[in-house]
């Protein structure tokens, strides 16, 4: 049953931080919008990724930072408070409940539309409500999917069936597991296999590929390896995961390294996108995959539909759909009023960081912070280049952070142009190195400019200075 038609100048389905973000930029260029969401207001980054494995992590990297200081470390007398870590955790997601986020909604004068939203035509979208009555909204304007995505469960015999983990039970669950096997080790594998063995699990580490975080520079995964050995999870690389069984309470995995017994077990090795159930095929779309979007996030062919954020796969990290929300937002804006939209490089409505930008942060022990290209990718895309590598630990700043302080920084230069392509920081607390580096690779700042840039004494900032010394010989 079809209750009422409300239209506004954009319409927005999902309102997680990607589609927040939309609808709050179109907004204040002096639109009308409304937020269509089916679950919590504020999505996967606030209540099952981002902010509560960020929360679960914190607890145990302060201990190792004490731990690490000679005379700080006499003050460590007991083990972490795991319930108190866990509540702080649940006090960061408000306890599942989205209440201030749409207090936040609102005052933006931004509406919002509670039910599952599709597309039905052009420029329509009806929404199912909890009580079954539809809702048709239309668009002005233009429709941006902000649906995001969803973890991807590989096709392993029995693996559905034996209700694994995914991201989101990772980061919510209420009790620890007794033993935890975890499939993949990129971000979310080392950062849950962290946590958890941290907290208390005793956890197993399944990864494919021959070495863990394979998209980052080869130092950043055989450090973080050898830290989850350290700490005593139970590490497979080059593992092929053949199926998981339930028996009893146990989870029995058969992999290409033998059999494996746990409580629980992780997916962690990918994304889904969010399209497959959100009416594209009502629009001349294919129903399922990721939307295929200009620099503008506009869908060619489809002037007034957007693919904001995860459901576009160009960078699925929360930091990075906000970006695109902002310039789509600033694309609508524009494109409303009849201005013109400049689809080079770098202009205010495209998304050019995505290809060329994109900053990381992996929050295991040690922390893995990067930005721009690895010097595979340098490679691949034929650029002339050189790597240069510095030991951080021997930066006066690292060895005040923590004592037998090891880390790796790495840059990637165009020996062309003198610019910095991508830069690598691999040790304890190097994620507020990278703002740092992320302006200077955005920015394609010359070498000889960068020399003038001092870093201050004695911080772990000084690094920059010994990457400079390094590349100029």
């Amino acid at each position: 049953m079809t209750t009422a038609e409300q239209s506004y100048d954009v319409i927005v389905l999902g309102a997680g931080s990607t589609g927040e973000n939309v609808a709050d930029i179109v907004v204040k260029g002096g639109l009308t919008a409304v937020l269509v969401e089916s679950e919590l207001v504020g999505g996967e980054c606030s209540y099952w990724a981002c902010m509560p494995s960020k929360t679960l992590l914190r607890g145990s990297e302060v201990l190792a930072g004490a731990r690490a200081v000679s005379g700080a470390a006499a003050a460590v007398t007991g083990e972490q408070d795991v319930a108190a870590t866990l509540a702080r955790r649940d006090s960061f997601t408000h306890d599942w409940d989205d209440s201030s986020q749409v207090e936040w909604v609102e005052s933006s004068n931004i509406a919002l539309v509670r039910g599952k939203g599709r597309l039905d035509g052009e420029k329509r979208v009806v929404v199912t409500q909890a009580d079954g009555t539809e809702l048709v909204l239309t668009a002005r304007e233009a429709v941006a999917v902000c649906t995001g995505s969803r973890a991807a469960v590989p096709p392993v015999d029995g693996l559905a069936e034996v209700t694994p983990w995914t991201p989101r039970e990772s980061t919510s669950a209420k009790e620890v597991p007794g033993r935890l096997l975890v499939i993949g080790g990129g971000y979310v594998g080392c950062e849950m296999s962290t946590a958890w063995q941290q907290l208390g699990s005793s956890v197993t580490l399944f990864q494919h590929n021959e070495r863990l975080l394979p998209h980052l520079e080869p130092a950043a995964g055989e450090a973080v390896e050898a830290s989850l050995r350290d700490l005593g999870v139970d590490v497979h690389l080059g593992v092929e995961v053949q199926s998981v069984r339930r028996e009893g309470g146990e989870v029995v995995l058969t992999s290409s390294a033998g059999e494996f017994r746990g409580d629980e077990v992780l997916v962690a090795v990918g994304r889904a996108a969010n399209t497959d159930e959100i009416g594209l095929e009502t629009v001349g779309l294919e129903p399922e995959g990721y939307l295929d979007v200009d620099e503008s996030l506009q869908v060619p062919g489809t002037p007034w539909l957007y693919g904001v954020g995860d459901v576009n796969g160009r960078q699925q990290l929360t930091h990075m759909g906000k970006y695109q929300a902002r310039q789509a937002g600033a694309a609508i804006v524009a494109r409303a009023h009849g201005e013109q939209v400049d689809l080079s490089d770098w202009s205010p409505f495209v998304a050019t960081a995505d290809r060329r930008a994109t900053p990381s942060v992996v929050f295991t022990d040690p922390q893995v912070a990067s930005v721009g290209m690895t010097a595979a990718e340098a490679d691949k895309a034929g650029l002339p280049h050189r790597v240069v590598e510095y030991p951080i630990g021997s930066v006066a700043g690292a060895a005040v952070h923590a004592d037998g302080y090891t880390g790796t920084a790495i840059a990637v230069v165009d020996t062309e142009r003198e610019v910095l392509l991508g830069v690598t920081f691999v040790g304890g607390g190097v994620a507020e190195l990278l703002h740092s580096a992320t302006i200077a690779v955005v920015g394609e700042v010359p070498i000889a400019r960068l020399w003038h840039a001092v870093p201050s004494y004695p911080t772990i900032s000084e690094i920059w200075l010994r990457l400079l010394e390094t590349y100029r010989g």
